[in-house]
């Protein structure tokens, strides 16, 4: 659930992903390939790297890893989602490197198709909810020098499978 409170006038949308949608797109040959495939998440990259550009020392810090299912089971509604994203997801662990790194690198670009997505522009105290279960979404930073500024809240989730 995010809600912002100060918006800038033009910019700043941020874009939803549905991996509903973009499992549903594979081929049957490639969700067969995927389904039974496991994947190394891990922060620690994404985050050193933003600290390390807006001149943060992290101190050291370790971030949180895990290894979830590429392809994931919604545990409510029992639809299949992918469950990937090129933050995180650092390799398919069954997969020896450089297989991982084209096969991901196929799902990071396939996710990112707009047939897939919807983009919310958001105005003064509008309020965005979604499922992290199987959506992706990423905010658009277009907005500088202006200021995008709200509250969120991120609901303990379940284990993937």
């Amino acid at each position: 659930i995010l809600r912002l409170y100060e918006v800038p006038e033009t910019g700043g949308d941020t874009v939803f992903s549905s991996m509903y949608e973009a499992y549903d797109a594979l081929s049957d040959s490639m969700k067969l390939f995927l389904e039974n495939l496991t994947a190394h998440h891990d922060g620690g990259p994404y985050y050193r790297s933003v600290n390390t550009r807006i001149g943060r020392d992290d101190g050291g810090r370790t971030y949180p890893t895990a290894e979830h299912p590429v392809i994931r089971t919604h545990p409510v509604s029992g639809k299949k989602a992918l469950y990937v994203n090129s933050m995180f997801t650092q390799h398919i662990i069954e997969l020896p490197k450089a297989e991982s790194d084209a096969v991901l690198k196929f799902l990071f670009a396939h996710v990112q198709d707009p047939a897939f997505q919807c983009r919310f522009k958001w105005k003064k105290n509008s309020i965005a909810f979604w499922d992290n279960r199987c959506t992706q979404h990423y905010a658009i930073w277009d907005y500088f020098p202006n200021i995008r500024s709200g509250y969120r809240v991120t609901v303990i989730g379940d284990q993937p499978r």
